[in-house]
């Protein structure tokens, strides 16, 4: 596949701003600069963050075994996400297919965009109808979006039916791997080199614990990297988010021993839920939640609301009719829930 033809021209033709910091390139450890307009009275954030992130990227990169070339961050995946549909659909001309239920910004992107969303409402197993996407994809069909695993319903999408998808889908996929940290199933990076249509999109938000900071990451091909760069503004990720990625980052083994809790507590929490006589069924989950389908997701939800327990009602989503969405949290935090359930008429 020739991503070249997948390019908006107008972006083939565009040329990136250029800050002050792209420009210098140099050592600056001794450097006096009154390059940038900067306020210079020191106070840890009056020069601008460095635009291409250096020192995370190559953190990320030794973690990830993946080269800087092919890694982007954005202020969260959100921006990532709407760099992709601006370097590739036409407004008001090309069309993406998502496939739900599945993550919200999607649409809400496309609608910014001035892009058509075509939807392929996944199987009562919540896998991908291969046949149908692929039926419904036109020349004008730019992106396909794969949640996996999958926002609400939990669970990862067949390997076999994403590479299928990856073979014979003449644009861009984007797998959004947001939750693949709890996942059994490998992340889909260590197919970068056999995909040239191939996006992933992951986050610090989740397994990381750094959801305040707004981190995304995009991995994909040395080309598709530098049209993203292109675009991307100079300075999207601040010194404040670098400095505490960086500080996070640093210390690996904490952040893999959260991740084997949630998954242990995932477990537990789903043992326990079993026993509630309005717990009709516990949807399979390679994430840090639970879909749980209930009696009357309505109720409940504001019955948990009365009693101080926020969690998300998801009945009105394709195919999640009457279901909630739990997330794992403290030892505490579930105990509590599981007694409110319990106390529930």
């Amino acid at each position: 596949m020739n991503i070249q033809d997948l390019i908006r021209p107008t972006i083939k033709a565009l040329k990136p701003y250029s800050s002050a910091r792209d420009e210098f390139q140099g050592n600056s450890g001794d450097m006096v600069f009154l390059d940038a307009n900067e306020n210079p009275f020191e106070n840890g954030v009056n020069r601008y963050p460095d635009p291409q992130q250096g020192e995370l990227k190559s953190l990320l990169s030794k973690i990830k075994e993946i080269p800087v070339k092919n890694i982007l961050l954005g202020n969260g995946s959100d921006e990532v996400l709407d760099l992709i549909f601006r370097a590739f659909c036409e407004p008001n001309q090309d069309n993406i297919i998502s496939l739900p239920p599945t993550y919200g910004m999607y649409s809400v992107l496309a609608n910014i965009n001035a892009i058509q969303i075509k939807e392929v409402q996944l199987d009562e197993n919540f896998q991908p109808k291969v046949d149908e996407i692929l039926k419904e994809a036109t020349s004008n069909t730019k992106l396909l979006f794969l949640c996996s695993p999958n926002n609400p319903t939990g669970n990862s999408f067949n390997p076999e039916y994403i590479e299928r998808l990856l073979k014979k889908f003449n644009g861009i996929v984007v797998i959004d791997e947001a939750y693949i940290d709890f996942s059994k199933e490998k992340s889909w990076t260590s197919k970068l080199n056999e995909f040239s249509n191939l996006i992933i999109t992951q986050t610090l938000s989740k397994a990381y614990g750094m959801a305040g900071i707004r981190l995304g990451i995009c991995y994909a091909s040395e080309e598709i990297i530098s049209v993203l760069n292109t675009i991307k503004p100079p300075y999207n990720v601040n010194e404040l988010t670098q400095q505490r990625a960086i500080e996070r980052l640093s210390d690996i083994e904490s952040i893999q021993g959260e991740i084997k809790r949630i998954i242990s507590d995932r477990n537990q929490l789903k043992q326990e839920l079993l026993t509630i006589n309005f717990i009709k069924k516990i949807y399979p989950s390679d994430a840090n939640f639970l879909l749980v389908k209930v009696d009357d997701a309505n109720l409940r939800y504001n019955q948990l609301i009365k009693n101080g327990i926020v969690i998300r009602n998801r009945t009105n989503q394709t195919l999640c009719d009457n279901c909630i969405r739990i997330t794992i949290g403290t030892f505490v935090e579930n105990e509590n829930l599981i007694m409110t359930l319990k106390s529930l008429k």
